[in-house]
């Protein structure tokens, strides 16, 4: 695979030159011989300016804008995913701080709607069910931006067939398989991100594919545009979902097989110099890296601009970052903590309480293991007398009222059971290489095992000498002799300990998930001058800083989604449509939304390519053993273009075996379109259809001093290709009748009516799908 387009045509319009494909571009042009050159200029006026290839394309943008919007007010509640993405658009509107694993820019665009209708944001979409009418949401206009990219979609994969030099029939059967797909419509009609995924992933292709078709008029303006449209394409990909590193993947590959060829020595159209090497290197750097990084900035600097009241997802920020936010009730409402204080420590991720109670670990665990026997000391997610620990100095000389600060030495007495903090060298319940937490009667804390009761507080980015406070003053409380830092985790201890959180001393300091904070101080009296609030103002913090806090956070979050789900799916199931996604019932209605592709169009995509896999195959063992089955054209079509997007097919697909996170059927979106494209182009190869233009112009590249020469026998090669072509229209008639028949008997199911009685349901589960009313 040389090339994502190797035998891409320019468009033939009146306005746009013809060059023989493949012939060397040469200061000097061979001289051109005068019949080939009156074939060329009828060609052009028998072809005008495509007039065919404009109308099918004008039919299909209009059926795509159809079935996207037909209906899309129904149903007039909140459904499955809704919950999440119209709820971000409200906080954008009321300009409230979220957290959210995505990148900001489709959700800005669905805020970017409401605020055109005037919209304030009062709904929040907490539960699936709820009211637009009641809750008055312009909740139509949210769904037609969706919608609006979804139909668009269809057109720029027509285009995409189009530019690369494909048939009208290809064109039309990639598009349709799209056009008429039960999963696209349903994804589209909705206000989720996929629409804007699969929308700016296409056009990359399409925007890589005309950059490619410019390749021997390099550094020309219209080849810089493409260039940088490529790369802003990608930009909004990856700023919609992180699953669009896959297209960068996609035309990286692509790009880093287009340099290598640009690198041999023996190219046809001439060796290019290391510094013009160079210069072709770093203007793809630029434009497909550097471009859309910058893009990507810019989108969360937005996001900081628009969220600067403080709101939901303050809890996954700093205190620092929290600081940069309006009306923040952590940072208004933190308390400095004094020696001797009361105080109540909890977990920032589980939101456990460090927690004792009498009871004690017991002798032996279940793997046969010996524990200390001390008290139990617990994570527990309630508030409760035994939360309560006295903060005290490493010397009980230190005066009352002396704050404690960043880095010092301190010792915790849980006040109910009078038993000091300790940590040790003897394995935890659940951790063999993690340290058992326990506490000890204060006669042995005071002794010998002193030093094992000594913690160092170590506030998050805090700075020497810091005052400690609640709630702001995230910390590790790390075990001064082992350095340790305690820790829980959410699996429940066994019966022995009311399945509580186990508590522990991991050995990785750096982990986020050591980090907690003073909830509570009870030992301040309610009239005490230290809760007197003064007036705080807002700080500031320089974008990159807060940038590289939220990255992190998004990318932890997101890993950590690996909770099983009702109708999560493997990626095996994907491309065979084994099941979907339930998104909305109504039960007085019998009607429902089940998320679902088509089954006839998804299973002659997916058995496409596995034909595009064994022509590929066999014809390397075929050149193996000396039989050259193909001609020079099919091969490089086969290679180059179906290669290429067979490669977007993959790199879009196959990362999500390497995942361990929840995935759904809506992840193979991508793939899909991918796949419709390979479709379209296998159709071309099985039918051999060579349009009459490209015959007239299949030319050998001219010897040093010999013009070229037009092939022999063109009436008989054109009546051949215009049988071929005529093969392949009946070919499509067929399986559009297929595919649209299949869309027609899901529709039910994707626009969530007429409602469907149980036979009707059943004849609709062809394989594992879990629809409702089947009884």
């Amino acid at each position: 695979m040389s090339s994502p387009a190797g035998s891409v045509r320019k468009r033939k319009d009146a306005h746009t030159p013809v060059k023989a494909k493949d012939t060397p571009v040469t200061t000097t042009a061979a001289p051109q011989d005068p019949d080939l050159d009156a074939l060329v200029k009828a060609n052009i006026r028998q072809t005008g300016v495509e007039w065919d290839y404009r109308i099918a394309f004008s039919i299909i943008t209009l059926l795509a804008f159809i079935t996207r919007f037909w209906g899309i007010s129904h149903p007039n509640e909140v459904v499955f995913d809704e919950v999440h993405f119209g709820k971000f658009a409200s906080y954008y509107l009321e300009r409230t701080y979220f957290f959210d694993v995505h990148p900001p820019f489709g959700k800005l665009l669905f805020a970017l709607m409401g605020w055109f209708v005037g919209y304030d944001g009062h709904f929040h979409f907490e539960n699936i069910g709820d009211s637009y009418i009641a809750n008055k949401v312009p909740y139509v206009a949210y769904r037609a931006m969706p919608a609006f990219l979804g139909a668009l979609t269809v057109p720029v994969v027509f285009d995409i067939m189009w530019e690369s030099g494909y048939t009208l029939p290809a064109c039309v059967l990639s598009a349709c398989l799209v056009l008429f797909d039960n999963a696209h419509i349903g994804q589209t009609r909705l206000i989720l991100l996929d629409a804007t995924l699969v929308f700016a992933m296409a056009c990359s292709l399409l925007c890589y594919v005309k950059f490619y078709k410019l390749r021997h008029e390099p550094f020309g303006r219209k080849w810089w545009k493409w260039l940088l449209l490529t790369g802003f394409s990608l930009s909004c990909v990856i700023s919609t979902k992180y699953v669009g590193v896959f297209s960068f993947a996609a035309i990286g590959s692509a790009v880093a097989i287009d340099l290598w060829s640009l690198l041999d020595v023996n190219r046809r159209q001439g060796a290019l110099s290391l510094p013009d090497f160079g210069k072709h290197f770093v203007a793809r750097a630029f434009g497909l890296i550097v471009l859309p990084f910058f893009f990507y900035l810019f989108w969360f600097q937005v996001h900081f601009a628009i969220l600067y009241k403080s709101g939901p997802g303050d809890d996954f920020m700093s205190p620092e970052f929290q600081e940069t936010l309006s009306d923040n009730a952590m940072t208004a409402n933190s308390v400095t903590i004094d020696y001797y204080d009361s105080i109540q420590i909890k977990h920032k991720e589980t939101l456990g309480y460090l927690h004792s109670h009498p009871d004690k670990y017991p002798l032996r665990y279940d793997d046969g293991r010996v524990s200390s026997q001390g008290q139990q000391v617990t994570g527990y997610p309630y508030a409760d007398a035994n939360n309560h620990w006295q903060i005290i100095p490493l010397n009980d000389d230190q005066e009352l009222g002396h704050h404690v600060k960043n880095n010092e030495l301190v010792r915790l007495r849980h006040i109910v059971t009078d038993t000091m903090l300790l940590s040790h060298d003897v394995a935890s319940p659940y951790y063999p290489t993690n340290q058992e937490f326990t506490t000890v009667p204060m006669e042995e804390a005071l002794g010998d095992r002193l030093n094992d009761t000594l913690f160092e507080i170590r506030v998050e980015q805090g700075k020497p000498g810091q005052e400690f406070k609640s709630l702001s003053g995230q910390f590790k409380l790390v075990h001064n002799p082992s350095k340790v830092a305690m820790w829980t985790h959410t699996t429940p201890l066994p019966d022995w300990a009311y399945k509580q959180q186990e508590i522990n001393g991991n050995k990785n300091l750096g982990q986020s998930s050591n980090i907690w904070f003073v909830d509570e101080i009870p030992s301040i009296p309610a009239d005490s001058p230290r809760l007197v609030r003064e007036e705080r103002k807002v700080k500031s913090l320089p974008f990159l800083k807060k940038w590289f806090e939220l990255q992190r956070a998004m990318f932890f979050h997101n890993n950590a989604l690996t909770s099983s789900h009702p109708y999560a799916s493997e990626p095996f199931v994907w491309p065979f449509l084994l099941r979907g996604v339930s998104f909305w019932t109504h039960n007085d209605t019998r009607q429902q939304i089940y998320f679902l592709g088509n089954p006839l169009g998804w299973w002659l995509a997916s058995s496409l390519l596995a034909v595009f896999v064994g022509i590929v195959a066999a014809d390397q063992l075929s050149l193996r053993r000396g039989v050259d089955a193909l001609d020079d054209r099919s091969r490089s079509r086969l290679y180059n273009s179906t290669g290429f997007f067979f490669l977007a097919w993959a790199t879009h697909y196959l990362p999500f075996y390497l995942m361990g996170r929840q995935l759904f059927l809506h992840h193979y979106l991508p793939s899909h379109l991918a796949s419709c494209l390979v479709a379209g182009a296998l159709l071309e190869f099985i039918f051999n259809v060579e349009p009459v233009l490209d015959d007239a112009l299949m030319v050998k590249p001219a010897k040093k001093g010999v013009p070229v020469a037009p092939r022999k026998h063109l009436p008989a090669r054109e009546k051949l290709a215009g049988q071929s072509l005529l093969s392949s229209w009946a070919a499509v008639g067929v399986v559009l009748a297929i595919v649209i028949g299949g869309w027609y008997f899901f529709l039910p199911l994707t626009y969530g009516y007429p409602g469907l009685s149980v036979d009707q349901v059943n004849a609709r589960k062809w394989l594992g799908y879990d629809l409702h009313f089947a009884k």
